[in-house]
């Protein structure tokens, strides 16, 4: 089993192979997944949404990030884990920005680093890079500048905008990113950055012609059926299955059918003295295993 890597990607890039990441955010779903043989595991900022409900990215943390990548890099061993920088752990100065991306790899057991933002930040990416770690560039629909934004808008749909992302990429590919997130972008302008990159691109909302392509593992498993943008497709109705086997266990414990024997543990059968010996009273032979 072979550790996926920066020169792992590159190789993709260059034989033209997709590459395939998904976000987790716990060791259990990072294990399916790991198993799965994805590339790639994004602990997200996304988080935010899918795991603690709230309506942006904003309110994640960074020592919530680095517990979530502690839990993963548990459950994964061939993906390259990534850690999200999460809102105002890069923002606000390079050395802050190279601290606070050492915490993901040290503390969360992180490969790599992602952050948002273009030319604004090629900074902050050369010096976290200079420090020995791996940054991933995310341009498009940025969700921490949300409200910069003006929401979530699908980006590069005039020829300004679209100049405007492709110097974005090359700005950031000079400063030593080893893969770029385009979210949100319009197809066209997504392919062209694509080919203008020698990078590996990981499409989300931004078309078929990216190098690879990330979806988050709540969002594909149908885990929201409220949750329906274009760009995503349900591989399972989760929140079906999950529902429908929650209600059949409901049901079963009101009728008295579970637990059934086959889930029931019982004492051995001992003769009752009134005086037992200390040693008698503690029982003898083998302890009954809870688990397995």
């Amino acid at each position: 089993m072979r550790k996926v890597t920066i020169h792992t990607l590159a190789k993709k890039k260059r034989e033209g192979e997709k590459v395939v990441m998904i976000t987790a955010y716990d060791a259990t779903l990072a294990r399916i997944v790991d198993d799965a043989g994805v590339d790639l595991i994004l602990v997200g900022d996304s988080l935010g949404h899918v795991i603690q409900g709230h309506e942006s990215t904003l309110p994640v943390t960074l020592d919530q990030m680095i517990y979530h990548c502690a839990a993963v890099s548990r459950g994964a061993k061939r993906a390259q884990i990534i850690g999200d920088m999460p809102f105002m752990s890069y923002q606000a100065g390079e050395d802050e920005a190279v601290k606070n991306a050492g915490r993901l790899i040290a503390e969360g057991g992180a490969q790599a680093v992602k952050l948002e933002g273009g030319r604004d930040f090629t900074g902050v990416v050369s010096k976290i890079v200079r420090a020995g770690i791996p940054v991933m560039g995310h341009i498009g629909l940025t969700p921490q500048s949300v409200h910069k934004l003006g929401g979530y808008r699908i980006q590069g749909k005039s020829a300004s905008a679209h100049q405007a992302l492709l110097d974005d990429a090359r700005a950031l590919e000079d400063a030593g990113i080893y893969s770029l997130v385009l979210e949100g972008v319009a197809a066209e302008v997504a392919e062209a950055v694509t080919a203008a990159v020698s990078v590996p691109t990981i499409g989300i909302g931004a078309g078929a012609g990216c190098d690879g392509q990330v979806l988050v593992i709540y969002d594909l498993l149908g885990l929201n059926p409220d949750f329906k943008p274009k760009f995503l497709k349900y591989y399972l109705d989760g929140y079906q299955v999950l529902r429908g086997a929650i209600e059949t266990f409901g049901a079963e414990v009101r009728e008295g059918s579970f637990p059934a024997e086959e889930h029931t543990f019982h004492a051995p059968k001992v003769r009752v003295v009134e005086d037992p010996e200390p040693e008698a009273a503690e029982g003898a032979g083998e302890p009954t295993k809870l688990y397995g």
